[in-house]
């Protein structure tokens, strides 16, 4: 057996064009389907400590079902993920207004960002699959053409990599991530799921979900993930509605800044022994517990996705950076390049 990458067709955008379904396997037991559609990652079966594969991640059989609107499942977000407040920024003295879809807000990169667009793909060798975009000038109220690169792969170490690059013709924001939505168990909800995330600090948010500028301390708060906790133990404490996790985790990060993936998070789920571990270079990482699915998206094998289906763990850097100077800076110039590395390792205990 040997690591492979298989190409085949996955429908029609309304356009006429053809969308392709990669299938992507390793010599481990690990398999995960992209489409080139937002270069979604349709589904990842991952061995239980009995060896017994289940599809990990939420999503549809069809393409149909994504044309039709769906929560981001498994999709590339950008140019900027997560919100950017009221839509509106300045770069360089000058102010730009972008596309709202977030009641005021600007939403994972607008009404038609990068999980709505097809990308170029070209299989590479072994369990690898490289997709390319270009975004114009403009696009969604954002400045500057940019091309932008995703790899994605399995690795021999039970691996989904992805890789992320990007150029600009002018400076602009930009804040790539990926939306999956994770359960270990393959169905069912997350409650149970143990989570640690390696952040002592988050960033509140107003209530129109948008940071507010401060950094604040977990401890003593229902963000405390310091230590292996399941997920649903304190959705009480947090209050609001519907209850649930959507906050914005400042990671410790790479003391010695090597530029290499530093450990961000560990999900463990128990029944299964699955455990998910995530590496990135980015500052932050978003939790999101599907707090509001209400059980009218019928998914994969006729499943019902209900809240706290599964959980997202979005490497990014903060929320609104564009408009607070004090957080990591998410503008791109010309002449410099943008990489993100982010990985899922996955085991069992």
């Amino acid at each position: 057996m040997k690591a492979t990458v298989v190409r085949t067709a996955f429908g029609k955008l309304p356009s006429g064009r053809a969308v392709d379904l990669f299938t992507l396997t390793n010599t481990r037991g690990l398999v995960a389907k992209i489409t080139n559609y937002g270069t979604i990652l349709t589904e990842l079966h991952v061995p239980d400590r009995h060896g017994r594969r289940a599809d990990v991640v939420c999503g549809f059989d069809h393409l149909e079902s994504y044309l039709k609107g769906h929560p981001y499942f498994g999709c590339t977000v950008g140019r900027v993920a997560n919100r950017i407040a009221g839509g509106k920024f300045m770069l360089d003295g000058r102010a730009y207004s972008l596309a709202v879809n977030n009641g005021p807000n600007a939403l994972h990169g607008g009404l038609q960002g990068f999980d709505k667009v097809l990308w170029k793909a070209t299989p590479l060798r072994g369990a690898t699959v490289r997709f390319d975009y270009t975004s114009a000038d403009g696009e969604e109220g954002y400045p500057g053409r940019l091309a932008v690169r995703v790899i994605m792969k399995l690795t021999e170490d039970n691996e989904f990599l992805i890789d992320y690059t990007a150029t600009t013709t002018r400076p602009t924001p930009l804040n790539l991530t990926n939306h999956s939505y994770f359960n270990l168990a393959g169905r069912g909800d997350i409650k149970a799921h143990q989570l640690m995330i390696a952040a002592d600090f988050y960033t509140p948010k107003s209530p129109a979900d948008v940071p507010t500028g401060e950094i604040r301390p977990v401890k003593g708060t229902p963000l405390d993930f310091t230590r292996l906790t399941a997920i649903g133990a304190r959705f009480a404490r947090l209050g609001g509605r519907p209850q649930g996790y959507d906050h914005n985790f400042v990671l410790r990060g790479d003391p010695a800044n090597s530029g290499q993936p530093a450990f961000g998070a560990r999900v463990v789920e128990p029944r299964s022994g699955r455990v998910m571990e995530v590496f990135t270079t980015e500052p932050g990482l978003q939790l999101y517990t599907a707090n509001w699915l209400d059980g009218s998206l019928i998914g994969k094998g006729g499943f019902s996705y209900s809240r706290h289906c599964g959980l997202c763990l979005e490497a990014q850097h903060f929320p609104n950076a564009i408009n607070i100077p004090h957080f990591p800076s998410t503008v791109l110039r010309p002449g410099q390049t943008y990489h993100q590395l982010t990985l899922h390792r996955f085991s069992t205990a």
